[in-house]
């Protein structure tokens, strides 16, 4: 969410980001935003004013009452009375224009950084760098779903007798290869200095309100029917929340935290779910990090963060490569955003395995994250990254490390989490 005064003084700016980011419907929001807050400013100091004069005149009625003056202090209550009044419909009207205000800026994208790509989708972010060597077997690799399912270790249609398309059944050393990645996904952010977490898996809508945007809430959340919670579809959303409502010291930045959790997605929309497979699903694990920072080091911590996951893919031997998501691919609510993609040898192209993201302040403001220092309050920045989502990782492992026997290969890294296996047949 922007600083409604930027956008009082940066009508046109807020425009040209609007334009940048193809939403031209909302053009007519910033207009309409600005007279709002017009109109509750100026309720605002005639309450004001109206609270001054009570006070003065309460001290010249008591004055006075005490002069013996009644029929004079009299008048003045009546005075007093209307003013009340008064200020009672002000005080209303000030309600009902501050959450007008506040919806349509809830709804205002954030200003994107100036070194963000123009592009309408997708389809138009724009390749970074590439690490490692994208191989093509000489042999053909299956469909991922088949590598598991020779292993025993993928049932579909079972989960779908139980909980419909969308979900799976883990089973074997497939699913041990799975718990194997989350552990050493985990172990590598904390040998990079972050703080191991576990979060709820559920929280509370003003939590949901302040972490994305109502377009991502609806596409994504699960609401837990007569309770104000949802299903997290991502723990950053919970990490980024343990900050709500917080006054931080500045000596005490920043905030690097590496969480595990499920996480539960409708996945509405243009994409759908795949009813065979797991790169689409309802529900999945992830291992995630997530910073609080000074405005002044967000951007050093994003590129800190990307080049984390770049790293883990690189030491499981997984060429990968970064994206640069072009201004119609960012969330409302990120200023900045890289997606990291790993090869695909059966695709023989690549596909995206992670997200890092720089929110600025914009969660921080809506959940009242500040920081006091030396120079007073301000609000942080908050940046997430994906470190690993196994059911894509699994996909990129298997494909990367299948053999033409139809063995995988384990890579020595991740061998201690698969007690001390080499291979899996």
């Amino acid at each position: 969410m922007l600083d409604l005064k930027f956008v009082r003084e940066n009508p046109e700016m807020v425009k040209q980001n609007i334009r940048n980011k193809f939403q031209d419907h909302k053009l007519p929001m910033v207009d309409e935003v600005i007279a709002l807050d017009a109109r509750s400013r100026k309720a605002q100091q005639e309450a004001d004013a109206l609270r001054a004069n009570r006070k003065a005149i309460s001290k010249q009625i008591g004055a006075l009452m005490a002069q013996g003056k009644k029929d004079e202090a009299e008048q003045l209550k009546e005075q007093v009375n209307k003013d009340a009044a008064r200020l009672e419909e002000l005080e209303a009207i000030e309600k009902e224009l501050t959450e007008k205000v506040k919806k349509i800026m809830m709804v205002i994208p954030n200003i994107i950084d100036s070194s963000v790509p123009i592009g309408k989708d997708d389809s138009e972010n724009v390749e970074i760098e590439k690490f490692g060597e994208p191989v093509i077997p000489d042999f053909e690799v299956p469909y991922h779903a088949d590598i598991m399912e020779k292993f025993n270790g993928l049932d579909l249609d079972s989960a779908r007798k139980v909980a419909g398309n969308g979900f799976y059944y883990l089973m074997g050393d497939i699913a041990r290869l799975h718990s194997a990645i989350i552990s050493y996904a985990r172990d590598f952010m904390i040998n990079r200095g972050f703080t191991y977490c576990v979060p709820p898996f559920m929280i509370r809508s003003d939590v949901v309100t302040g972490v994305m945007s109502f377009d991502e809430m609806d596409a994504m959340m699960y609401k837990i029917e007569g309770e104000d919670l949802y299903l997290i579809g991502t723990s950053e959303h919970s990490m980024i929340g343990k900050f709500i409502d917080t006054i931080v010291k500045e000596e005490n930045l920043p905030y690097t935290l590496t969480s595990y959790s499920p996480c539960f997605r409708k996945e509405k929309g243009a994409h759908g779910i795949e009813e065979r497979g797991v790169y689409r699903i309802h529900q999945f694990e992830k291992q995630e990090m997530i910073v609080v920072c000074r405005p002044e080091e967000s951007k050093m911590w994003f590129e800190k963060l990307w080049k984390n996951t770049v790293d883990l893919f690189r030491s499981l031997d997984i060429p990968v490569r970064t994206l640069e998501c072009c201004s119609g691919d960012l969330a409302d609510l990120k200023v900045k955003s890289i997606d990291v993609e790993a090869w695909s040898p059966r695709q023989k192209k690549y596909f995206e395995v992670g997200s890092c993201s720089n929110l600025g302040d914009a969660q921080a403001r809506r959940l009242k994250i500040r920081v006091v220092g030396e120079k007073g309050k301000y609000y942080a920045h908050t940046l997430n990254n994906t470190v690993v989502a196994p059911p894509r990782m699994l996909i990129a492992f298997l494909e990367n490390n299948l053999r033409e026997d139809g063995s995988v290969a384990i890579p020595k890294a991740l061998q201690p989490y698969m007690g001390n296996m080499t291979e899996i047949k």
